[in-house]
């Protein structure tokens, strides 16, 4: 009897260790596809990159200068837009906005269909509006009109890039003291058409208390907190944005009163 026990037991055991091994092998070999997949992920990851970054060569290859900006741009004589800003060069060539700020992101706000009527009938066509941004201080927004869908948001994207504003973000609330650039710095306001748009510092935390049109603009330019007062034809949505990036163009603006520039009009 004693014996028929022990055969029993070293069958149960048996029995276990082999579940065990089994179930060791069934992990591994999960853990194993699990690394597939994520190498895999992580190398179509980098070949998306490296393919980005030949395309990016080859259309920089591909591209002649035309103006003195254009030229320093591509001699990496210049590395940073702030040092164009300084030396007060005209930026018409959109391909220097894709070598300085490669991480701009495009959002199209408004795409539609218009009609023009002539002789021969009617002419239909593509209008696009397309918001451009880097969430670090630049803005802008361009208007493309094109028969073709794609070639209207190309030009409106090549427009933006050409009409970029910079943003000065601070801290300007009474109520937050953290000196960060979450918000904005002053009070500032713009207008277009009938619309006014008023941003206000906010503190941090508060977020974008702002309709769904201006929302994307100060996303896109890299605002997080601000109060907003808008007045004017809620149905115009492009007015709103053209508000919008006049309000922030001015956070870069000077007001000189006239005494200061009697003082300048002297020295000069």
């Amino acid at each position: 009897m004693r014996e028929k026990e022990l055969s029993e037991e070293e069958k149960a055991i048996k029995v276990t260790e082999e579940a065990i091994e089994r179930a060791q092998a069934l992990q591994e070999k999960r853990e194993k596809e699990t690394a597939a997949k994520e190498t895999g992920k992580a190398g179509k990851v980098v070949r998306e990159e490296i393919r980005e970054e030949e395309a990016k060569k080859r259309q920089f290859e591909g591209w002649t200068p035309k103006t003195l900006a254009g030229r320093l741009v591509k001699n990496n004589e210049v590395s940073s837009l702030d040092k164009l800003y300084d030396m007060n060069l005209p930026i018409i060539e959109p391909e220097i906005l894709d070598a300085l700020l490669p991480g701009l992101e495009e959002k199209v706000v408004d795409f539609s269909k218009t009609t023009k009527v002539t002789k021969a009938g009617r002419s239909f066509s593509f209008r696009a509006i397309v918001l451009i941004g880097d969430k670090n201080g630049h803005v802008g927004l361009g208007t493309g009109k094109d028969k073709e869908r794609w070639s209207a948001v190309k030009k409106a994207s090549r427009e933006a890039k050409l009409n970029l504003v910079k943003v000065r973000r601070g801290c300007g609330a009474w109520e937050c003291v953290c000196s960060g650039n979450h918000s904005i710095p002053f009070k500032v306001s713009g207008k277009e058409g009938s619309v006014t748009v008023n941003l206000l510092p906010a503190p941090k935390g508060i977020g974008l208390r702002v309709g769904n049109a201006i929302k994307p603009v100060l996303e896109l330019a890299g605002v997080k907190d601000v109060w907003v007062y808008t007045s004017g034809n809620s149905k115009t949505t492009l007015n709103f944005i053209h508000a919008t990036i006049n309000a922030l163009d001015k956070t870069t603006k000077m007001r000189v009163s006239d005494e200061i520039k009697k003082l300048i009009e002297r020295s000069d």
